[in-house]
């Protein structure tokens, strides 16, 4: 689940980007979010069958494997080089966090709805940022949270009359360790390479999940069952290398509008899949997450600054 980043290390938009290079780049972003939209649909037909756990391992062992496959040839031993040992585990706990939220909020509500409060997650970052950090944050920006927070109001409905009930507070709990998960990843990106960092994040992962293996394995599945955990892992580990070779082209702030298009592919996904569609109430909470998110972007690149190093969303 990828999102737009607010690192406070800030920069002029500088050379070094071709015409042709940002249009591949918007071009492997869009593809990334439809492997994440897909990655988050299988998940949900997954978890009606197999264990937490047992799903997450598959999903993390998979990248893990296939990074160090591509990237250990590559880069040698310097692929394993990190200043911050301790920063690397805190981020892959996060991860790992966000996805065991992933998981039972995709159990209990709709791939569309889900993926659009996720989506608030820059919204957060920008509140972050003026509390945590102490940065400026402009009146148009306030507002455009506002916005943000009032479509997610929309599609959880507090009163209760969101088809999704409780379950829709779990995508909640995915915003705050992913805002959490962003923070440290800026902090790294200032110093470590992103494949050294998306290295660490699955083995992280799969060796926290290797824990529980025994307690939850369940080898009487479905070939279906099987085959959704496998296109997990390489829709995740396909996506992230996208979305790394897509910010080495293009500024960050002109690829985060299109990776609000995830939420057109997810709803696709729920809809071929699950015959699912979303209320008039959830879309419209969905434009408003969806016009809130873009408009921050616009605003960051009409103000002339990106981030001086993007971090591996991964």
């Amino acid at each position: 689940m990828p999102i737009g980043s607010s690192e406070s290390d800030i920069v002029s938009l500088a050379p070094g980007y071709t015409p042709r290079g940002m249009l591949a780049g918007i071009g492997l972003a869009i593809a990334a979010t439809a492997c994440f939209a897909t990655l988050d649909t299988t998940t949900k037909f997954v978890s009606a069958s197999v264990p937490l756990m047992m799903a997450l391992w598959v999903r993390y062992a998979s990248q893990a494997i296939a990074t160090t496959l591509v990237a250990l040839p590559a880069r040698g031993r310097a692929l394993l080089h990190t200043a911050n040992p301790k920063f690397q585990l805190v981020r892959g706990l996060l991860l790992m966090g966000s996805s065991m939220f992933a998981f039972f909020s995709l159990k209990h509500m709709p791939v569309g709805e889900f993926t659009a409060i996720v989506m608030i997650a820059p919204l957060v970052i920008t509140v972050l940022a003026a509390i945590v950090l102490h940065e400026k944050v402009s009146v148009l920006r306030w507002l455009l949270v506002l916005i943000g927070f009032g479509g997610t109001l929309l599609i959880i409905r507090p009163s209760g009359s969101s088809s999704s009930g409780w379950a829709v507070l779990l995508p909640l709990g995915l915003v705050s360790t992913n805002a959490a998960f962003q923070i440290v990843t800026s902090r790294l990106a200032r110093t470590e390479d992103p494949l050294t960092m998306h290295f660490y994040t699955g083995w992280v992962g799969t060796l926290l999940s290797s824990l529980m293996l025994p307690f939850v394995w369940a080898a009487n599945l479905p070939w279906q069952a099987w085959a959704g955990m496998l296109l997990m892992g390489l829709m995740g580990c396909v996506g992230h290398f996208m979305l790394i070779l897509g910010y080495s082209r293009t500024p960050a702030a002109i690829l985060t509008p299109y990776l609000y298009a995830q939420i057109g592919f997810a709803m696709l996904g729920g809809w071929l899949i699950f015959s699912h569609l979303p209320d008039t109430w959830s879309l419209t909470g969905i434009a408003l997450i969806a016009l809130s998110g873009a408009a921050g972007a616009w605003l960051t690149l009409r103000e002339g600054r990106i981030p001086s190093r993007q971090p591996d969303p991964a």
